[in-house]
């Protein structure tokens, strides 16, 4: 069973516990989207990237727990663990010619995944 934490966020003089909760949940938005982008720059740039949004998407989730945003960055750590899987399938595959295949569709999954999920989250929608 996991652990939430969670935070009191007193509002600051002249503030209201809203707008300091939209700021927050505008903040969670914006991680969001750059771990996205850090995944999409990552076809590009060999996997670099990814693994830069991956660590984030790690430190970030159970600080956005009961959130949507909590939801896009359990998304986004099962695409990569799952593109590293069935990458792997695919290397072992290779060498009786049919890995290539199974690469091409990693890859035109994982262009969904990331396609999809930034719609999601563009539209301000859970991943699910």
């Amino acid at each position: 069973m996991q652990s939430e934490n969670h935070h009191i966020i007193t509002p600051a003089p002249g503030t209201t516990n809203s707008s300091n909760n939209d700021e927050r949940l505008k903040s969670f938005k914006n991680y969001t989207m750059v771990v996205y982008g850090l995944y999409a720059l990552g076809l590009f740039l060999g996997g670099v990237p990814t693994v830069i949004g991956l660590i984030v998407a790690y430190l970030k989730r159970n600080e956005y727990s009961g959130t949507i945003y909590a939801e896009h960055m359990r998304f986004l750590i099962r695409t990569f663990w799952y593109g590293v899987l069935w990458s792997v399938v695919a290397l072992i595959l290779a060498m009786v010619y049919i890995g290539f295949i199974v690469m091409f569709a990693v890859g035109i999954w994982y262009i969904y995944r990331i396609v999809r999920g930034f719609l999601c989250l563009n539209d301000g929608k859970g991943i699910w």
